[in-house]
């Protein structure tokens, strides 16, 4: 049922997005019926229409700082600190480190010490140098702290906070029974342990495992309850981050690997099949390698495409509003709003069920995998 409800919003979302390019067509037929004499000859305003594509790309994507509202053509954002080492630093006195807050670039509309937020099509959205002639030379090695960075800091500080204060409750309430935090933390944990590791694992190899499931279980399920809130330091779209799932993906395939038994791997190089399944051509091999790369793939892919597209439907129907009133007037979109809104509800309170569910799959699939490498052969 999820499923089926997230295909048909995602395919309102491509119908939506397509409508960018006709937004700022329609703006510019209507930008060239309003030429004012004085500039008659001499050029053509053009006035843009909302473009939806961009606005939610925009929402969903990382940045350098983090937006909060725009009031006309004013946007309130917080800054975040650029760190950044040149690799032409003749071109900055001799200076290769830089460090200074996103705010330099007055939200990528000026240059600052010889580097600017690009507007090509090559390095979009991306730090790059400049030369003297103010021309782009390419990407510095840019380890600035973006929106999505700034949105795992938090998670972790908050993800340490409440395990200090279940231990503290843990240690105090010993002998008794749980209350506080601890008291809603506690049967969550105790589930991951009964009812994901213990099973996927076996009941005398689970414990090594535990704090990286743990970990990983609340990590996810924090960071998708805090993109849900769109109030700093909330609202950054971490799990809908590939980057941040491969990196996720990428834990469990090492861990996987280096505690991968003796016939773990030998039913990854040499299986037991059939020797014409092997040889002259290692059929089954590939397959089983294969399917040692494709694991974490899966985990990568399924975790941001799920935490992707909840953000874009959400995103898409508040843009529902501004199409409607571009379009048809702001009288269409003042009344196309309350069903923006309540549909953007709906998709919230989904994605709160979702934030558990691919929670739990990761974490599930992940003991799985630790399973399928600890097993004895039988």
């Amino acid at each position: 049922m999820l499923k089926l409800t997230k295909g048909f919003f995602l395919v309102l979302i491509l119908s939506l997005l397509s409508l960018g390019p006709l937004q700022a067509q329609h703006g510019h037929e209507e930008g060239n019926t309003h030429v004012t004499e004085l500039e008659a000859g001499n050029e053509h305003h053009e006035e843009e229409g909302f473009n939806a594509g961009e606005f939610v790309i925009d929402h969903v994507s990382d940045s350098y700082d983090w937006h909060i509202t725009s009031v006309g053509e004013k946007h309130i954002s917080i800054p975040l600190p650029i760190i950044l080492y040149s690799k032409h630093p003749e071109l900055h006195e001799g200076k290769a480190f830089h460090v200074f807050m996103s705010s330099k670039f007055h939200h990528g509309h000026d240059a600052y010490k010889g580097f600017e937020i690009s507007q090509s099509e090559e390095f979009k959205g991306k730090i790059v140098e400049l030369d003297a002639h103010g021309q782009e030379i390419g990407k510095p090695i840019d380890i600035s702290i973006t929106k999505t960075i700034a949105g795992i800091l938090a998670s972790v500080v908050i993800l340490l906070w409440l395990v200090l204060t279940v231990a503290r409750s843990a240690v105090k309430n010993k002998g008794k029974a749980p209350s506080g935090v601890q008291n809603l933390f506690e049967p969550i944990i105790l589930f991951i342990r009964d009812e994901v590791a213990k099973p996927a694992i076996g009941e005398h190899k689970y414990e090594k495992f535990m704090p990286f499931l743990l970990t990983l279980f609340f990590f996810i399920l924090i960071n998708n309850f805090m993109g849900l809130i769109p109030i700093p330091p909330f609202g950054a779209n971490v799990t809908g981050n590939i980057a941040v799932t491969m990196v996720l993906a990428l834990f469990t395939f090492f861990i996987t690997s280096i505690n991968g038994n003796k016939h773990y791997w030998k039913e990854i190089y040499n299986p037991d099949v059939p020797w014409w399944l092997k040889f002259p051509i290692p059929l089954m091999p590939i397959v089983e390698l294969s399917g040692v790369i494709t694991k974490p793939f899966v985990l990568m892919v399924r975790l941001f495409a799920n935490m992707l597209a909840g953000h874009l439907i959400v995103m898409v129907f508040i843009s529902l509003i501004f199409v409607f009133g571009t379009l048809f007037g702001p009288a269409v979109g003042l009344g196309a709003s309350p069903i923006s809104i309540l549909f953007s509800v709906f998709i919230l309170l989904l994605d709160v069920l979702v934030s558990f569910i691919q929670a739990y799959v990761f974490t599930l699939l992940s003991a799985l995998y630790f399973g399928m490498a600890t097993s004895d052969h039988h």
